[in-house]
């Protein structure tokens, strides 16, 4: 069977294979580095950094991380759909993923999220993070 036979969500090489792991040691390891360089791009700074901290959390549902860790993963990664470095638009795709990432799963951003957020981004503001 091909992967066109199979699910569209989940081909035959990648049935039962979770690869949740995978993106949360991807965005564990290249978030705050990537974040760093797209803070000014990002008009809503505070929603992505508690959804980093949502994605993290261990309760966070399953379905709600799974969509956040993807949506961080193509965040962290350089080279996507418009790449990173082109100015001005660089970020817009990972703007617009993040944007629909949120939305999907904002009743799982908690205040304790929030909270840690606006802590990460007085500390990198003041220069400590």
């Amino acid at each position: 069977m091909t992967g066109l036979d199979g699910e569209i969500l989940e081909p035959d090489h990648m049935a039962g294979q979770d690869t949740r792991g995978a993106d949360e040691s991807s965005v564990r390891a290249g978030f705050w580095r990537t974040f760093a360089k797209a803070a000014k791009q990002v008009p809503f700074a505070e929603d992505v950094v508690a959804a980093y901290y949502c994605a993290l959390d261990p309760e966070t549902p399953g379905k709600a991380k799974a969509v956040l860790l993807g949506a961080l993963a193509y965040f962290i990664m350089p080279m996507d759909a418009v790449p990173d470095f082109l100015a001005l638009v660089g970020f817009s795709d990972d703007i617009a993923v993040l944007t629909l990432a949120i939305a999907t799963v904002r009743a799982n951003l908690t205040e304790a999220h929030r909270i840690a957020a606006r802590k990460s981004l007085d500390e990198l503001a003041s220069g400590k993070g």
